[in-house]
């Protein structure tokens, strides 16, 4: 997690280095890093900017009303917002303001309230009522909420009293909360790669498929987006459950394949032809790929090898292009 944090005062320079080196020390995980600058006069809005388009959380330390005004022109929803939180400059109370469950706000400012002696200031309905947050618990499995409009219908029956039914098509290990009770038909929150099931349901989308991808020198980008597209269709994928692409090295530089991924946000991996050929399993095999790339098939054999997993979809091929999915299964719990 990548925090950047800016402060107003000598007081909050003080604080803020305090945090920084806390979380340097690992407080916040071993992944999570700081960047601490001073506001400079007529600089705020600048410094929001650049932060909100490349951080993780925002960290404002100083007074609630400075990051609300510096915030407000770039705010758009809950699925995209980083999290944004309020320090006060003495370091009594973390305040999250933005993002605080699915960005993940709320845990953050409790674990910053830890690090630093403080008081964790939440208030979405759903904690201070200790009531289970669906959104909150799949951003804690690395989960994607595929229809948020949904989080607030959810939240409001619980916030009631109801017990909601779950589907999962995973195995969640631990025990399932009291408000919460397993059902195939009838379910109100459903845990699923798939793009088909209930549509009044809040969907939660694991990210466990591979995109395995094959392709001529120099394709065009529409025709692999046109591909992706194919193939998830035919798969019954979703595509929020694609996290990363796979190919031989003989790909690792081609233009529009590098685009692809960065424009999903798609870590790409690239094999050797005895990698791909030593991944065990039967696959569409075709001895022209063979001959050109040593491999005889790249997309499906990259897919299970990056996946560590299993093929749901064979190899679709068309303009020059084949793609294939694999998935792995997740490591689920109600123990967030």
């Amino acid at each position: 997690m990548m925090i950047k944090a800016i402060a107003f005062s000598d007081r909050g320079m003080q604080l803020g280095a305090e945090l920084s080196s806390k979380i340097k020390d690992g407080a916040l995980g071993k992944e999570a890093s700081c960047e601490l600058e001073r506001c400079a006069a007529g600089k705020l809005s600048a410094w929001t900017e650049n932060a909100w388009k490349s951080a993780d959380a925002l960290v404002f330390i100083g007074a609630c009303g400075i990051a609300v005004r510096a915030i407000a022109p770039w705010v758009k929803k809950k699925t995209e917002d980083p999290a944004v939180i309020v320090i006060d400059e003495l370091g009594t109370y973390v305040n999250p303001v933005l993002s605080g469950h699915i960005g993940g706000a709320n845990d953050l400012a409790v674990k910053i309230s830890r690090a630093i002696g403080a008081i964790p200031v939440v208030t979405t309905a759903t904690d201070i009522n200790g009531v289970f947050a669906a959104d909150d618990w799949a951003r804690s499995q690395g989960m994607l909420v595929a229809n948020p409009g949904r989080i607030k219908w959810v939240a409001s029956r619980l916030l009631a009293g109801e017990k909601l039914k779950v589907k999962s098509l995973y195995d969640i290990k631990g025990q399932i909360p009291d408000c919460l009770e397993y059902a195939d038909t009838g379910y109100d929150i459903l845990v699923s790669h798939r793009s088909r099931g209930n549509a009044h349901a809040l969907r939660l989308v694991p990210r466990i498929v591979t995109l395995g991808v094959g392709c001529h020198r120099n394709i065009e980008l529409e025709a692999l987006e046109t591909a992706f597209d194919a193939v998830l269709a035919k798969s019954g994928c979703h595509k929020m459950a694609v996290f990363q692409a796979a190919s031989i090295d003989l790909k690792k530089d081609e233009p529009a394949l590098l685009e692809f991924c960065r424009r999903h946000g798609f870590p790409f991996k690239t094999y050797t032809a005895g990698e791909l050929m030593a991944v065990p399993g039967e696959y569409t095999g075709s001895e022209f790929v063979k001959k050109i790339t040593g491999v005889d098939n790249v997309c499906e054999r990259a897919a299970v090898l990056a996946s560590c997993g299993r093929l749901i979809n064979k190899k679709e091929a068309g303009n020059g292009i084949t793609m294939a999915l694999a998935i792995s299964e997740p490591k689920l719990s109600w123990e967030a």
